[in-house]
């Protein structure tokens, strides 16, 4: 448990850092840091698929050390990703609501 935790922190931040303009820079602190666990342990099951599932390569367990470069590879499919995922979400949050058609002017007798 420990060690996947490890595991993924340690891809998350080099992910990120080999990442240029991803969403995830503005953040510090603990945030920073469970974002970058959780980026890394997706990457984790990403490169696990990728790796040993789908070419037959690699170590058979999922959050292991020895999987540490397919880890980080799939790390850093996540990243960007995930940053057009939230870049998108954020777009369609600044579009403003749409007027309400304006009335017909009133016709006089």
């Amino acid at each position: 448990m420990i060690g996947a935790i490890l595991l993924g922190f340690v891809c998350g931040v080099i992910a990120r850092m080999l990442t240029p303009r991803d969403v995830f820079r503005n953040m510090s602190g603990p945030v920073s840091w469970l974002v970058s666990i959780g980026l890394g342990l997706l990457g984790a099951v990403v490169g696990y698929l990728i790796f040993t599932v789908l070419l037959g390569i690699g170590d058979t367990d999922i959050f292991d050390w020895g999987g540490l470069l397919s880890a980080l590879i799939g790390t850093i499919i996540v990243v960007p990703i995930g940053s057009a995922i939230i870049r998108a979400r954020n777009r369609q949050k600044e579009v403003p609501p749409a007027e309400p058609p304006a009335e017909p002017p009133a016709v006089s007798p």
